[in-house]
């Protein structure tokens, strides 16, 4: 057991010091999240499984608040709502459960978070593909190699890692960071 806790901690130092030579990238996306936000602009966010709780994470962020009491700000988690899940996926296919929805509620101005571990999610790369129709803004916190989101959003936060433990906890970080960047701005 100890070995398990002294490989976990050893490999997550390595994740972090991997992602801090993401500042830049990190500060891009603060960057377009907050002058989105503060010209009535919206966020969405999306994913699946644990990337589909870190985009619900994010948009909580900003529709409740990080760390300061300040005005709630408008964020959807494309992953959240059951009934337009459910509908989509039965009545289109799973492949279009966030391209559907980013074409119903994104307008140019707007950004949209994608969280994949894998970078090999054929609806998070769909929507990344119509959001960049619609000139929504993109930010693609992506595993592994990137996969085939490689190269589709503005601003790329890559964990290269294998574990998808490790790149959530990555992610994670990132998210809580930009987060904290963001509201900086929003005083």
């Amino acid at each position: 057991m100890n070995e398990v806790v002294s490989e976990n901690v050893s490999c997550a130092i390595a994740m972090l010091r991997e992602v801090a030579g993401l500042e830049a990238q990190m500060s891009a996306a603060a960057s377009l999240i907050s002058t989105a936000l503060l010209c009535g602009h919206k966020l969405l966010a999306c994913g699946n499984g644990g990337s589909a709780a870190d985009a619900s994470h994010l948009t909580t962020e900003f529709v409740s608040r990080f760390k300061e009491d300040r005005r709630p700000y408008p964020a959807i988690s494309l992953a959240a709502n059951g009934g337009d899940l459910t509908a989509i996926g039965n009545d289109y296919a799973f492949e279009e459960l966030f391209s559907r929805q980013v074409r119903a509620f994104g307008a140019s101005g707007d950004v949209l978070a994608a969280f994949t571990t894998s970078g090999r999610s054929e609806n998070v790369r769909r929507a990344l593909i119509a959001a960049k129709e619609l000139s929504v803004k993109t930010i693609a916190f992506l595993g592994r190699d990137g996969g085939q989101c490689t190269g589709l959003a503005d601003i790329e936060l890559l964990v290269l890692s294998d574990v998808t433990a490790r790149i959530q906890e990555g992610h994670k970080f990132m998210l809580h960071t930009i987060c904290e960047m963001v509201e900086l701005q929003l005083r």
